[in-house]
């Protein structure tokens, strides 16, 4: 056989350097965008920050700085206007007209059968019925700790230096739930030790050390949040008892708190009742009013301070009632404001290609996949608004089915480039601070042959189940047949999987005695 050459064509798609630090950066959180840019900022010393002299207006307005985002902001207005000038798209469920009653909310609150989880929490600012002038990003500068929440209420109180100093001690040995761990005793072990090494002396004043902390404590109980400085659960549910009208269901319920919160635990009337020691009637009464007490006090400035999340779009409504048009803008916070040095970009205007200019090519690819991001983002945050304009008038039950496709479709780019675009990614809106990725949703079926969105779905069963009757608690089949009425067809096992994924028990768990 002759030996022979063949050539054979072939075609590979390589990802340049420019394009893999453009994938990089639409996958990352604000936060790693954040730490990016610095480092970039770090070790190109062709890249620089605009610093520039702004007011307080003009910084709110910084989203604009860029040109090409600025017009993208102006058409997403005028297409939202136009839209609704054409009456826009609604959501036709049947049985359903304009009063949703939805809450808007995307997360489940805290409920008696959850002592003990940590509740979310709400970063609502009202009901479905959107504000226009509400700053999305005003619910991020209310963030205060529990310990200067106290300390302010201690500075409001004359006091001996010795108490003050105590008071400021429990303060700050509360844990985050603003329960006090540590005993009196040690803690006054601890100071009087402390004070005997500064004094050269023996231990004496512990006494006295204790007596300050005792008082330092009754002042401590009284301050708001109601029962902050308890030793355990049962002393934080009594101090608040205590703020009730002095009655018989108030005694019930400081016995119920000091000696049968196992009993309390099983929701049997009957048991309490016989065990504190009064009336059926006045144990589900004080049974009622214990469950709605707060068993960590501190939660709630503990969750703000946690669950803290920078928005990279905000949603801004214009306008009053169902005429509200809603438009969305990068915010400013997250916007990196970069830009190539002039005068090291024009000194190598000339130069050969060298390290120096690799560098100047590499900071300038930087400023356009950042500003390519962004712009990324903002088209998609449109598009949002268009699709789940129901949603931001109405909440959660009002959502429409989306998926990636759509959008991508849409958008001209590949749904994994969506589904980066969305991932971490936060929009913060009259109706609370969503990740993208909770705008997109399976569909089922409906009588009027739409689809509904699955998040609608889970809206409807919520709200179900909060209106439901305790004592005759709706079962998965009842709530199919409900949602039947109202045009959405959904089987039993669906609607177990979706409570199931809302952590709300079965019938059989929530009925009440």
């Amino acid at each position: 056989m002759k030996a022979g050459l063949k050539l054979k064509a072939t075609q590979t798609l390589a990802l340049t350097p420019q394009l893999q630090q453009a994938i990089k950066l639409l996958a990352m959180s604000n936060l790693e965008m954040e730490q990016e840019v610095e480092r970039m900022l770090e070790e190109n010393p062709f890249l620089e920050r605009e610093e520039t002299e702004l007011s307080a207006e003009e910084e709110a307005q910084l989203a604009r700085h860029q040109a090409d985002l600025y017009e993208r902001s102006s058409a997403a207005e005028e297409r939202s206007e136009a839209a609704h000038e054409d009456g826009g798209e609604g959501l036709a469920l049947a049985g359903e007209a304009d009063d949703w009653g939805g809450d808007g909310t995307h997360d489940s609150s805290a409920t008696e059968a959850e002592w003990g989880e940590d509740a979310p929490p709400s970063l609502t600012p009202g009901s479905g019925a959107a504000d226009a002038d509400f700053d999305p990003l005003s619910i991020h500068s209310a963030a205060s700790s529990l310990y200067a929440h106290l300390h302010q209420q201690a500075l409001g109180q004359r006091l001996a230096d010795s108490t003050r100093a105590a008071l400021y001690f429990l303060i700050e040995s509360l844990n985050e739930d603003g329960y006090l761990e540590d005993s009196l005793v040690s803690l006054a072990q601890h100071l009087a030790a402390d004070a005997a090494d500064a004094a050269e002396d023996d231990f004496e004043q512990l006494e006295t050390v204790l007596a300050e902390l005792k008082i330092a404590l009754k002042l401590l109980q009284h301050m708001e949040p109601t029962g902050v400085g308890a030793r355990d659960l049962s002393e934080c549910l009594k101090l608040q008892v205590l703020q009730w009208p002095d009655d018989a269901v108030r005694a019930a319920a400081l016995e119920i708190c000091s000696h049968h919160l196992d009993v309390l635990a099983r929701k049997d009337p009957k048991a309490l009742a016989k065990a504190a020691a009064c009336s059926e009637a006045v144990a589900r009464a004080a049974m009622q009013g214990i469950v709605r007490l707060e068993p960590k006090p501190g939660r709630r400035f503990v969750q703000t301070a946690r669950n803290i999340i920078v928005p990279d779009v905000i949603v801004q409504a214009k306008g009053q009632g169902q005429h509200r048009l809603f438009i969305a803008k990068i915010n400013p916070q997250v916007m990196p404001r970069l830009r190539v040095d002039r005068f090291y970009a024009q000194a190598l205007k000339n130069a050969p290609a060298g390290g120096a200019q690799q560098s100047l090519n590499e900071a300038r690819s930087f400023v356009k996949n950042v500003q390519q991001r962004f712009d990324s983002i903002l088209r998609t945050a449109e598009f949002i608004v268009r699709q789940q304009h129901e949603f931001f008038l109405h909440g959660a039950v009002a959502m429409k089915p989306m998926v990636l496709k759509a959008v991508a479709d849409e958008l001209g780019l590949h749904e994994s480039t969506i589904s980066r675009i969305t991932t971490s990614k936060y929009m913060a809106t009259p109706q609370g601070t969503f990740e993208m990725k909770y705008f997109f949703s399976s569909g089922l079926a409906t009588q009027g042959g739409e689809d509904a969105s699955s998040t609608a779905v889970r809206a409807h069963i919520k709200q179900m189940i909060e209106a439901e009757d305790a004592r005759k608690p709706l079962s998965d089949g009842k709530i199919a047949e409900r949602l039947a009425a109202l045009g959405i067809d959904c089987a039993r096992r669906t609607v177990a999987k979706y409570r199931e994924g809302m952590r709300i028990p079965a019938a059989s768990v929530r009925r009440q005695r």
